[in-house]
């Protein structure tokens, strides 16, 4: 029971950074018809963000170390803490959620001006085309990252006081030794959250209404006098916003480097053809679920069965659905069926 439900929640966690990249690449799909292979960068971009804000608040000066008497040391210490004390140690300390309130503008302004500055200009052209182009984009963006940032991982640090693990054993009355990250508990719950946030978006208010009555008959919503392109340029932002901070909050998990962008959305976009194109709850369920299997797929008694099953259960999984359900879970009939 204890392995199990470890696993289970490794791939609910796993799952929840899927679900978010692929939520992110149907929302531009099911509005725009682009096949946007750039998504995995933005999810890199919103890491690095949280990247830029803890160096930020970590820039320091040489200061006289009183600890030490009998000969004359310096060491390095952060600004916000000469400025501020206890107080700028804690703002340091919570460099990841801090970052979350940057992040948000950032990944708009930049969903923004990629869709008014490149996207547009790929509406009406073929998926082949709308994948090259996003994908020179996704490289170019990497190798910008990688020449500010360096080809090495940064540890970006989850603040102490969830640095540590949960007994969620204890909680659940099962065994004393099962514990589980605290942080990887707030991904899965932040993950839900913004899941749930964007359905709401999307359901319950006019601008969510609009939108999805476009994706379901764009010319007719046009003639009533909306601006359809306006709300989906809009959508478009908020889907990089999505993917931005799920990058941010990602980076105490996985140390962000340049490549990590490309590697999500490989999975991600599998995700998506799994739930099938265009389908946002298609997306969450196959995110999770593919997310749990590669989990399980992961354990070293299913290994020594079928070794590297974990490197490819989820392209294995997606090969028999597409057999089975050329359109994915629940897709629309004739989606990407061509």
């Amino acid at each position: 029971m204890d392995v199990f439900l470890i696993q289970l929640l490794n791939g609910l966690d796993k799952g929840g950074a899927y679900a978010l990249i692929a939520l992110g690449l149907t929302l531009a799909f099911g509005t725009l018809g682009i096949v946007n292979f750039a998504h995995g960068a933005l999810f890199m971009l919103g890491a690095f963000c949280a990247v830029t804000v803890q160096q930020i608040l970590t820039m320091s000066v040489k200061v006289r170390d009183e600890s030490i008497t009998f000969f004359e040391a310096y060491k390095e210490q952060p600004y916000l803490e000469i400025w501020w004390g206890d107080t700028g140690t804690a703002i340091i300390d919570y460099a990841v959620p801090i970052s979350i309130l940057f992040v948000i503008p950032i990944m708009l302004l930049i969903g923004l001006a990629l869709e008014r500055g490149l996207i547009k200009h790929f509406y009406k052209r073929s998926h082949a085309e709308q994948i090259l182009v996003t994908f020179g984009l996704a490289i170019v963006l990497q190798e910008i990252i990688r020449a500010f940032f360096g080809a090495n991982p940064i540890p970006t640090p989850a603040p102490d006081i969830v640095a540590g693990s949960a007994a969620i054993g204890s909680f659940l009355g099962l065994s004393d030794n099962l514990v589980y990250p605290w942080w990887r508990l707030i991904y899965l719950a932040f993950s839900s959250l913004v899941i749930f946030g964007v359905f709401a978006f999307l359901k319950f208010t006019t601008f969510g209404m609009v939108v999805r009555a476009g994706m379901a008959d764009r010319e007719t919503v046009g003639l009533l006098g909306i601006n359809v392109q306006r709300k989906f340029t809009i959508v478009f932002g908020l889907a990089a916003v999505v993917a931005g901070v799920a990058g941010a909050m990602y980076a105490p998990i996985l140390p962000p480097d340049y490549h990590m962008g490309m590697d999500f959305l490989v999975l991600s976009f599998v995700v998506v053809v799994v739930g099938g194109m265009g389908s946002l709850g298609g997306a969450v369920t196959a995110g999770f679920l593919l997310g749990i299997l590669q989990s399980f797929a992961s354990m070293n008694e299913f290994k020594a069965i079928f070794p590297g099953i974990d490197q490819i259960i989820i392209y294995l999984v997606a090969v028999i659905v597409l057999l089975v359900r050329p359109r994915g879970l629940m897709g629309r009939e004739g989606v990407m069926e061509d």
